[in-house]
């Protein structure tokens, strides 16, 4: 996609920390779980920020903290210029519409109770504006026909319908509150590869028809890739590469985006033969215990004594492309 042109981020996230303390039997915890550790990163209006990582890396919880889902241990959320991070839920009313989240599992996420055509009209009245019964059925109608959904299945249940039709309808509650920003948590990891690039296409149409801006939350790079202006790459509650997402794939710095592209499939069967892959050594270390400097050193091939003690801070060190690895940093010096 276009790199979008340099203006006001519609949402700054700075020093963002999520610290879940953990409990042993009745006695109060002294141990926190850091699902999120000093994260911080700009989302520009109408662009998709995609955010990657391993299973646990805490890409979820930056969006459920940027939607307020959670109250963050430290860090400030800044929406549209307003700083959201201390505002209590009656101040949070206004933007609650205006930010919404897809989810990974659209039937867990969707009352089995309830009709098509009564989720919908659930988010719709959810607002301050009054509606009359006419009116409510046009705007589900409309709702149904902007997620390609045939306005026949409004009495249909979850049940009844197949995952993409779920996701779908997902995707237009969502979009019955009119948002300007949208979370979108995985929302096709759990849809069959045909599926998933009918919903990626939908959401890039949607945001061309609607001007939203996505974080586009994901494990697989290859869907990243397709949908996302930026992306962020994380790897235990920190980010760890931020880029372009043309840049990241020809020019990925940080030795884990390095692992995780190279676990990506190539269409050339000759190419995917001839490259080199990367294998990770150990296991992502426990969040409650996390290893002091950089928290990659332990698998990292490159690591070095300061990799060990002193953890890197996130640094541009080209234009546009930052990263958080000692190694780079002394590129950069020299």
């Amino acid at each position: 996609m276009e790199n979008q042109k340099k203006e006001t981020p519609l949402l700054v996230v700075d020093g963002l920390k999520m610290h879940f303390p953990t409990h042993k039997g009745l006695g109060k915890s002294k141990t926190f779980v850091k699902a999120v550790n000093n994260v911080s990163f700009e989302v520009n209006v109408g662009e998709t920020f995609g955010l990657v990582g391993e299973s646990g890396c805490g890409k979820t919880t930056v969006g459920r903290c940027v939607l307020r889902v959670y109250e963050p241990t430290e860090g400030s959320v800044v929406y549209n210029g307003e700083n959201i991070s201390n505002l209590k839920e009656k101040e949070l009313y206004k933007y609650r519409r205006e930010m919404q989240m897809i989810f990974q599992d659209p039937y867990s996420s969707l009352d089995p109770r309830q009709s098509v055509s009564s989720i919908i009209k659930e988010a719709i009245v959810s607002g301050p504006d009054k509606w009359s019964s006419e009116a409510l059925e046009t705007r589900v109608d409309e709702l149904l026909e902007l997620v390609e959904l045939d306005i026949s299945m409004k009495n249909r249940y979850p049940h009844e319908m197949s995952g993409g039709q779920r996701q779908r309808l997902g995707i237009a509650r969502a979009l019955a509150c009119n948002p300007k920003l949208i979370v979108c948590d995985e929302p096709v990891s759990a849809l069959d590869v045909s599926i998933q690039a009918q919903i990626i296409n939908l959401f890039m149409r949607l945001q061309k028809q609607l001007g939203l801006t996505y974080i586009f939350i994901a494990h697989d790079l290859a869907v990243v890739r397709h949908i996302s202006d930026r992306i962020a790459v994380m790897y235990l509650g920190r980010i760890v590469e931020i880029t372009d997402a043309a840049e990241l794939y020809i020019n990925p710095m940080h030795p884990y985006t390095q692992a995780l592209l190279s676990a990506v499939p190539l269409t050339d069967y000759y190419e995917e033969q001839r490259r080199e892959r990367i294998t990770l050594q150990g296991e992502v270390p426990s969040p409650i215990n996390t290893p002091p400097g950089c928290p990659f050193h332990p698998r990292c091939i490159y690591a070095v004594d300061k990799c060990r003690i002193e953890t890197p801070e996130l640094i541009e060190v080209e234009q546009g492309h930052s990263v958080a690895c000692h190694l780079r940093m002394k590129c950069k010096e020299g």
